[in-house]
């Protein structure tokens, strides 16, 4: 047998093989968000943080988000290096077991805030309240900080209308079963994917308040700086607000000790126009990219450094 045929009988191999394993990623899956169901989210959210940290500094993750530290914060010892990328792991972990929660995780009772595991600042829900009242659409930009699971549910829980952009699972069986926790209180769900800016647009146009995750490499994304370092950030956002005038607003829910949580929504990010008066697009999004880098900054050991974010 020849290279090539060694390669074709390989792809045919891992083609034949492929639903089963996609078949077992979704039943362990499944398994897994049931089990951790039938268990208080908290106390199982201190177990998942504390397997993670175990079973994550084991990984090469590890090293990519140790490199990736060291690289934004060149002024910070070793040591503290290593408390900031524990932090990363014991929050990724919980994210695991509040996922599994979704659907009663989000608490916060505006009539009596002093019971709820949420706190909302005043000036936050000032401007939550008149992006949702004002009758117009918004652009909201979330990033992978704290459990970035939770605005979209604060979102619906208080009346908000909103469209998500979202990026599948590789496995279709995990991504059905994640979907369908998702679709619980999360508004419209559109998944990446070609047609995407056009149902986001169409949803603006419809006045909804459209939100994404905008903090990951896009390898045809524009450039932007961000801990001083050349990266590529997803236009997508930015490319919405040349063809609908909206405002745009960060949202962040950031992980407070004894499993309570802060949610903040930012003031108005100004898009940057070019000479002709249309909205830059890289401008913009620098802009955007540089709210985030402010919130990274102020807690380093929520956001999410396991992927290579510089390339």
């Amino acid at each position: 047998m020849n290279r090539l045929q060694l390669l074709r009988a390989r792809a045919r191999l891992r083609d034949a093989v492929k639903p089963v394993g996609d078949a077992a990623v979704g039943a362990l899956t499944i398994a897994l968000l049931r089990t951790t169901r039938c268990f208080d989210p908290f106390k199982t959210a201190d177990f998942f943080g504390r397997a993670a940290h175990f079973i994550g500094r084991r990984l090469r993750e590890d090293r990519i988000g140790r490199e990736n530290l060291k690289a934004a914060f060149p002024e910070k010892s070793p040591e503290e290096i290593e408390k900031i990328l524990a932090g990363v792991w014991d929050n990724l972990g919980r994210i695991g077991a509040e996922f599994a929660h979704l659907d009663h995780i989000w608490d916060y009772d505006r009539d009596h805030p002093e019971n709820s595991r949420i706190e909302l600042p005043p000036r936050t829900i000032e401007l939550f309240d008149q992006i949702r009242d004002d009758g117009k659409p918004a652009l909201i930009f979330a990033a992978h900080l704290g459990n970035w699971e939770l605005p979209a549910l604060a979102a619906v829980a208080h009346g908000l209308d909103t469209a998500i952009l979202f990026r599948r699972p590789n496995s279709e069986a995990a991504d059905r079963a994640i979907e369908k926790i998702r679709a619980i209180k999360m508004g419209t769900l559109i998944p990446a994917g070609r047609d995407a800016p056009l149902r986001l647009a169409q949803a603006l146009q419809d006045n909804k308040h459209v939100a994404m995750l905008v903090d990951q490499y896009l390898t045809n994304g524009v450039q932007v700086t961000f801990f001083g370092r050349k990266t590529k950030a997803n236009p997508t956002l930015a490319r919405l607000r040349r063809q609908v005038e909206c405002p745009i607003h960060g949202a962040r829910i950031i992980r407070l000790p004894n499993n309570r949580f802060r949610g903040e929504l930012s003031e108005e990010v100004k898009p940057v126009f070019n000479a002709s008066g249309e909205i830059d697009i890289q401008g913009t999004m620098q802009a955007v990219t540089n709210v985030i880098e402010g919130w990274v900054r102020e807690y380093p050991d929520q956001w999410l450094w396991l992927h290579r974010r510089w390339r």
